[in-house]
C-alpha cells in the first residue's frame, strides 16, 4: 500500500492535534515547526480536513486549529480516504470476489489478495488517533530544527519477518 507525502503530513498534523486535544487551538506555524512540515502545504491540508469536519479553526490571537471530535472517534482510514482515496492496496472487494468466482485456476491467488485487502482496511478502520498517541510523550523540537529533509514521493518501508523490503 502506498501513502502520499500529503497523506503522511495529514496524519502527522492530526497526531499532534490529538496529543494536544482539549488544550486549545494550535497555530499552523507551530504545527509546521514542531512536526517539521512545510507551512504552506500544511495550510491546504488543514483546510481539507476542516471541510471534512475533522478539525475546526479558531479565530483570534489564541486561534489556530483543533480536533473537532475526540481522537478516539477519528480512525486512520477516515483521514487516509480523505487525503489519498481508497485505503485498499488492491482492487475493490467486489472485483476480487468476481475474479474468485470466475477465474477458477487463480482463485487462491485472488483470495489472498482479498484477505490482504480486508486485513489492511480493518487495521486502518480500527486504529484511531488516540491509539497512536496514548502514552507517547509529545516530540519536542523547540529550539532545534530537525536536520533531515523528507524525500518527496518517498514510500514507507515495510518490515516483514524482521527484514526490510521496499
Amino acid at each position: 500500500m502506498k501513502i502520499s507525502q500529503k497523506g503522511l503530513y495529514a496524519l502527522q498534523a492530526m497526531m499532534m492535534l490529538a496529543r494536544r486535544h482539549r488544550q486549545g487551538a494550535i497555530k499552523i506555524r507551530e504545527i509546521a515547526y514542531e512536526e517539521d512540515l512545510p507551512e504552506k502545504f500544511l495550510e491546504l491540508i488543514l483546510l481539507e480536513l476542516k471541510n471534512a469536519r475533522m478539525v475546526e479553526s479558531v479565530r483570534g490571537a489564541k486561534g489556530g486549529y483543533q480536533l473537532r471530535r475526540d481522537p478516539s472517534d477519528i480512525a486512520l482510514s477516515e483521514i487516509m480516504r480523505l487525503i489519498d482515496g481508497p485505503v485498499a492496496p488492491f482492487a475493490d472487494a467486489e472485483q476480487l470476489r468476481v475474479l474468485i468466482d470466475r477465474d477458477l485456476p487463480h482463485r487462491a491467488l485472488y483470495q489472498v489478495f482479498l484477505d490482504v485487502r480486508d486485513a489492511a482496511a480493518r487495521i486502518l478502520e480500527n486504529t484511531t488517533l488516540a491509539d497512536l498517541v496514548t502514552d507517547v510523550p509529545p516530540r519536542s523540537t523547540k529550539g532545534k530544527r530537525a536536520g533531515k529533509k523528507k524525500e518527496k514521493g518517498a514510500l514507507l518501508p515495510m518490515v516483514v519477518g524482521g527484514q526490510e523490503s521496499k
